[in-house]
């Protein structure tokens, strides 16, 4: 049996070209990344009938930025892997993408988003692939900047 992924290699690594376009088109993994897209959409409770903001957090190849879009909703991606990004592009994701490390912080502006969601990338974190990585301090550093870029539902103020 493989080991997961995460043990095996760092993930701008471990997604190569041909493990990127390999995860893409294994149909068992895009239903699981759509059903779990769906069900974190559903536990957002967002405002029905209404266009939302969202982020995706290791967006990969757009698998779950397609429920997103599905469901009305518009966008961003991010994601460490360039061969992730490259084979989303190539599939016209309809969400915007960029290269980026989460364990870095989300450099967004207060009230930014709507709603965030993460399938299949948090657990990431936790690896210590490089001397500088200290896993505390990046999960620090992604929660500490994600809850500042969403929308306050309850005090005021944001979007809606």
């Amino acid at each position: 049996m493989a080991s997961r992924p995460e043990h095996q290699a760092p993930p701008e690594l471990f997604y190569s070209e041909s493990e990127a376009r390999k995860y893409t088109q294994n149909s068992r993994m895009m239903q699981i990344q759509m059903q779990m897209a769906e069900r974190a959409l559903e536990l957002l409770a967002l405002p029905e009938g209404q266009t939302s903001y969202i982020l995706d957090v290791g967006c990969g190849s757009g698998l779950s930025g397609e429920a997103l879009s599905e469901a009305g909703h518009i966008w961003v991606g991010m994601d460490i892997s360039a061969h992730m990004l490259s084979v989303a592009k190539e599939r016209e994701v309809s969400g915007d993408l960029f290269l980026w490390d989460m364990g870095d912080g989300l450099g967004f502006r207060a009230g930014t988003f709507d709603g965030v969601i993460s399938i299949s990338a948090l657990q990431w974190l936790c690896n210590a692939d490089k001397k500088i990585h200290q896993p505390a301090k990046r999960l620090y550093h992604f929660f500490s900047s994600l809850y500042a870029c969403m929308v306050s539902v309850w005090g005021g103020g944001g979007r809606r």
